[in-house]
């Protein structure tokens, strides 16, 4: 199962001659992702927050949304896909475009593709201080179907951070939206997220965040949105008996709730679900 993900992981990358013909291929990649992995916090990644330091797994998210006028919209997919560690210190995300479902006279329909590079500046795991320090450059096409897209293409430069105090940790994100088109329209928006995480037992990951939007031009400009979201991460449980194999499930629920006076809409139920490999 394990030498499965990594074919197809490699056949993503563009590697399918290294992933069938070379019986390195697969311990090379295993040991960079688990050195790579070793010297960060092992903590448990976010429900909405993204993670400060580096994964490799293929995750899917489903989101419900409730819009002020009551109206119930659903995202499939919610922008996540593959995310994986092909070189030291380095991840690479290619997400599935989301199915928005929109129970309204909207048309139903695929989102953007969406792409990202991070890299991991500086970290420590939980022996030598806990912290750990990365960007990103990711982007968006506008694939999308029905105006279940942007009307352009984007840039998104990210930093993130993230610092343990035992089984405590907090992590931080902030990224700007580039449009390379219709800047009077979709304006340069800037967002925020943070995360506090609680340990409980081994796989008990009890968390709240804030997570935020500042419209900065574009028709929403000056306007703020933000959502408070307790959730729970359970992470992760182990599918093999190999102390070494990095092979496991993580599962997730949590709720946004907006609390500023603007929002596109009131509460969100987020259900995550995550493959490590």
């Amino acid at each position: 199962m394990r030498r499965f993900y990594i074919i197809a992981a490699a056949v993503v990358l563009g590697f399918p001659g290294l992933a069938v013909g070379q019986d390195n291929f697969f311990p090379s990649w295993e040991n960079r992702v688990r050195t790579t992995v070793a010297e960060q916090p092992g903590w448990s990644v976010p429900l909405v927050t993204p993670s400060s330091g580096l994964v490799q797994l293929f995750r899917s998210d489903f989101l419900r949304q409730i819009t002020p006028s009551e109206t119930t919209t659903w995202n499939y997919g919610n922008s996540k896909g593959l995310d994986v560690i092909p070189w030291y210190k380095t991840e690479l995300d290619i997400a599935v475009p989301p199915y928005i479902q929109h129970n309204s006279v909207a048309a139903d329909g695929f989102g953007d593709i969406a792409m990202l590079l991070k890299y991991r500046i500086e970290s420590a795991n939980e022996q030598h201080g806990a912290y750990s320090l990365s960007v990103s450059i990711g982007g968006t096409i506008p694939t999308g179907s029905y105006k279940n897209g942007s009307v352009a293409a984007t840039l998104v430069p990210s930093l993130y951070g993230g610092k343990g105090f035992g089984r405590f940790d907090v992590q931080s994100n902030v990224s700007i939206t580039l449009p390379a088109d219709d800047t009077s329209k979709l304006g340069r928006p800037i967002a925020w997220n943070v995360v506090g995480q609680y340990k409980i037992a081994k796989i008990f990951w009890p968390e709240i965040e804030d997570n935020s939007n500042f419209f900065r031009g574009g028709l929403s400009a000056g306007k703020t949105q933000n959502f408070i979201t307790p959730g729970l991460m359970v992470s992760k449980l182990n599918v093999t008996h190999d102390s070494r194999s990095r092979l496991g499930v993580t599962l997730g629920a949590g709720m946004q709730i907006a609390t500023s006076q603007y929002h596109s809409y009131n509460h969100g139920l987020i259900v995550t679900s995550r493959l490590a490999f």
